[in-house]
């Protein structure tokens, strides 16, 4: 079975759009979402509604966490933060609630997903590197781990048991120098994993994001992918 893993949309859905499209193209028989749907784009009712209505399971995300309470905003740097707060103010009321139910973990036999690391998950752990990666190994015991939270798509082997800590990138704001949305693929009967790179409206979200009062530099990030 081939199974679609997103993460990080960050409000953006034309960037959303075009990731569920390629989904349905490629024959996905799953889809699941590894958490922060909202923050930094100006649409976050629209990627969630739209999220619901596919049926798409989607985990907590930090900045999900932070705008229904559940995570200091003093957390975030400056622009999530203003993101965060101008959120707060524009999130429909059964949006916070969908939000709150949202799991900040799954744990499979073979898989686990997550948002940051499956080490201390609400704590909102980054991994970079391999020194962050071993500690995440000792924390699950599936084959595979999926993860998002640094926006960056890599894979991280245990020489041990080759199992593998797989960040599959951002749908919304990419982070890798390269600015189209990102998602990944899994073949759950052979085990292989692709990323796949999309082109999207990005002159679309990047006017949403200024005409919404938001700071212009998360428009500008999205044309360097950084």
């Amino acid at each position: 079975m081939k199974a679609a893993v997103l993460s990080d949309i960050h409000s953006n859905l034309p960037a959303l759009e075009a990731v569920l499209a390629s989904v349905k193209l490629e024959g996905c028989e799953q889809t699941i979402c590894l958490g922060d749907v909202v923050g930094y784009g100006a649409q976050p009712n629209e990627c969630l509604e739209l999220l619901t209505s596919e049926h798409i399971p989607i985990l907590l995300g930090n900045h999900d966490a932070a705008v229904i309470g559940r995570l200091s905003l003093e957390y975030l740097n400056t622009y999530a933060r203003q993101a965060a707060v101008w959120t707060m103010n524009r999130l429909a009321l059964e949006n916070i609630h969908r939000l709150a139910l949202h799991p900040i973990i799954i744990e499979q036999t073979v898989i686990t997903y997550v948002h940051s690391s499956p080490s201390e998950p609400d704590l909102w752990r980054y991994i970079f590197n391999p020194t962050e990666a071993r500690a995440a190994f000792r924390a699950f015991k599936s084959q595979v781990c999926f993860y998002g939270h640094t926006h960056i798509p890599i894979i991280f082997t245990n020489p041990a048991d080759d199992r593998r800590l797989i960040n599959v990138g951002s749908v919304g704001q990419p982070r890798d120098r390269d600015p189209r949305a990102c998602y990944g693929i899994y073949d759950t009967e052979t085990a292989e994993f692709r990323w796949v790179r999309l082109d999207y409206d990005i002159d679309k979200t990047a006017k949403l994001i200024v005409d919404a009062g938001l700071p212009r530099f998360l428009a500008d990030r999205l044309y360097e992918g950084i």
